[in-house]
């Protein structure tokens, strides 16, 4: 559980490290590549990705000794992150409401980390690691076509479609048993690694770019988590010690709301508020 949650910390506070970057590399002109240029001339940039770097070994680290139910809750929580670095960094104010979902969500993680075994025994299915492909494949067409998507729904759907995505790539971490190249490329679970998690980050910046933040985030959980969850139990073997299982399904819930009303921090929020904290930025990256 404790790199679940270091990759949960590492996570939510590149989230605001890249958005007060990004904020202050508006300031000049030119399209999305030149925006990025800038954006990766910024400290705070290139440490947020070097944090979803390390955050990304952690998490790879927890598939392999965590049940992806409690480590999906766990990466759910880098909203409660991202919310509390905020409002440090961004000057945002969090209402009363949202510093409450903050601690649901860790009371929701320490029922879960009380409750949790020890990863599933079971070995995936060929069938499973292929349906897994497949369903990276279906996520990447979503992807291709999200932005065609009416507006209504549009945000909703590629958010779920992005949670689906990172899901597969979960999976695939406990369905790749052995990194021998032989094995390794011949593994159809290494391309659903692959192709989920770039159709995820396909599909939720395009949801984060065409529309509400709050719900791409909300779809993106959800994804993330259920799917995930199910397939660690019923095929892959997950349990709870024993006697907690009402604990452990508790717990996950109470994460997963708890992350859920902390939705707007999918993308750290800006208001006029944090307006003075970006320029300070611009003037110090």
């Amino acid at each position: 559980m404790v790199c679940a949650l270091g990759a949960a910390i590492c996570f939510g506070t590149a989230t605001v490290l890249q958005a007060v970057a990004t904020r202050a590399a508006t300031t000049g002109g030119g399209g999305d590549a030149a925006l990025l240029l800038r954006a990766l001339r910024q400290w705070r940039y290139m440490a947020g990705l070097g944090l979803d770097g390390l955050g990304f070994v952690f998490q790879i680290a927890a598939l392999r000794s965590l049940p992806i139910y409690a480590v999906g809750a766990a990466l759910a929580s880098s909203l409660a992150v991202t919310a509390v670095v905020a409002a440090r960094l961004l000057k945002v104010r969090l209402s009363g409401m949202e510093w409450a979902a903050v601690g649901v969500v860790c009371a929701g993680l320490a029922m879960l980390g009380l409750a949790s075994g020890a990863e599933g025994d079971r070995a995936g299915s060929t069938a499973l690691k292929w349906a897994m492909l497949g369903t990276a494949g279906a996520v990447l067409l979503l992807g291709l076509v999200g932005g065609r998507l009416p507006e209504r729904g549009r945000a909703l759907t590629l958010g779920l479609g992005a949670g689906f995505g990172f899901g597969v790539v979960e999976v695939a971490v406990r369905l790749i048993d052995s990194l021998s190249p032989s094995t390794l490329f011949g593994n159809p679970a290494t391309y659903a690694l692959l192709v989920g998690g770039g159709a995820a980050f396909l599909l939720l910046t395009t949801a984060l770019q065409r529309g509400s933040v709050t719900t791409a985030t909300a779809g993106l959980v959800i994804g993330e988590t259920i799917g995930p969850a199910a397939v660690g139990v019923v095929w892959l073997g997950d349990r709870t010690r024993e006697g907690l299982e009402w604990l452990a399904v508790l717990g996950f819930l109470v994460a997963v709301v708890g992350a859920l009303a902390l939705a707007r921090f999918g993308e750290a929020p800006a208001s006029a508020s944090d307006g003075e904290a970006v320029d300070r930025a611009g003037e110090s990256g």
